[in-house]
């Protein structure tokens, strides 16, 4: 500890990298890849203390960023802990990216990096210091645990308070703090527990982008766990409800969204039984659920334009057309009310 506070405390302003202007490295921003190899696979997973607390989990998922969404109390936290080492599984078993997490415990936790919902820091410590310390516990050297703990810095945008003592820092500054700690060593897979709490709206905006831009990377998979329905559906692209302990819901987002593309709900005046005709002979599934009021599911290969078309042949006036679209709060209270 001695020989890390001599180091930082005698860096020179010339020592000192220049405010960086992209993420550290495994943060680069280029075009995601989709895996063949699962990020995140649950074969009944069981944990048990007192009670069981997670009850044979069964997932595959492949996502670039992977929401674990529940209310609180619904296994989360514990989920992730699992998946960290943290808790010992009762039943069954999980991988990451195809490594069991029993027989290749060490080799998965040198791939994957935690940023925890509550504050872990060490008092009278400075933040680059502190996250140089924890690059060098990821395995860095010296040298580049430090050049790497100044551009992380910079990175989430606290490169001018990076030599103030972490306790003087307020919520938003100790969470971006978390943040930095968790990418400074560039993993393959990035934990995220509740990375929101309790920030303000532009911190949160803020928290939220920079997890996009990790996300878009490619490099680096990220698993949030997070009550907040609106920063898991800006972010993720798969999800997985937690309710009880179990999987109450499994949604692949971008899938959704594309299936939404094809409900629409139209508003007409004219011939409603002659325009529904048409639209069932351009192969859409129609029904009426109240006076000049339609819902459609149109097919591939069918376009808004041939609609208009229907309509300007049969002299119908279309009022309005929208599309209905399910939103992750739509999915997950169905999915709590589920039994």
């Amino acid at each position: 500890m001695t020989e890390i506070s001599s180091s930082v405390d005698n860096l020179s302003v010339e020592d000192s990298p220049e405010e960086a202007q992209q993420p550290p490295e495994n943060t680069a921003a280029k075009k995601p890849t989709k895996l063949r190899v699962p990020v995140l696979e649950l074969d009944r997973l069981s944990v048990t203390f007192d009670r069981p607390i997670l009850d044979n989990l069964n997932a595959k998922m492949y996502g670039n960023c992977i929401g674990l969404l529940g209310p609180n109390g619904a296994g989360k936290t514990t989920l992730l802990n699992t998946l960290l080492g943290f808790n010992r599984r009762t039943t069954g078993r999980a991988s990451i990216l195809g490594h069991d997490l029993t027989i290749e415990n060490h080799f998965v936790r040198g791939m994957v990096s935690y940023m925890p919902e509550r504050d872990s820091f060490i008092s009278g410590m400075s933040g680059v210091r502190f996250v140089r310390m924890m690059a060098e516990l990821s395995g860095l050297s010296s040298k580049v645990a430090l050049e790497r703990a100044h551009e992380v810095f910079f990175y989430v945008g606290l490169g001018e308070a990076r030599y103030r003592n972490v306790e003087s820092f307020s919520l938003g500054m100790k969470q971006l703090v978390k943040l930095a700690q968790a990418i400074v060593h560039g993993p393959r897979i990035l934990f995220l527990d509740e990375p929101t709490n309790g920030l303000d709206p532009p911190a949160r905006a803020r928290m939220l982008q920079l997890i996009r831009e990790i996300r878009d990377s490619g490099d680096t998979q990220i698993i949030i766990a997070s009550h907040l329905l609106q920063d898991i559906e800006s972010c993720c692209d798969e999800v997985l409800v937690l309710k009880d302990g179990k999987v109450a819901k499994y949604c692949n987002l971008e899938e959704e969204r594309r299936s939404n593309k094809q409900f629409l709900l139209i508003q007409i005046r004219g011939d409603e039984q002659g325009f529904v005709e048409g639209l069932r002979k351009l192969g859409c599934e129609v029904a009426l659920p109240n006076r000049r009021r339609i819902k459609a599911i149109i097919p591939q290969g069918v376009e808004i334009q041939h609609l208009y078309a229907l309509a300007e042949s049969l002299s119908v006036q279309i009022r309005n057309l929208d599309y209905k679209r399910d939103s992750l709060e739509d999915i997950f209270l169905r999915a709590m009310e589920e039994d």
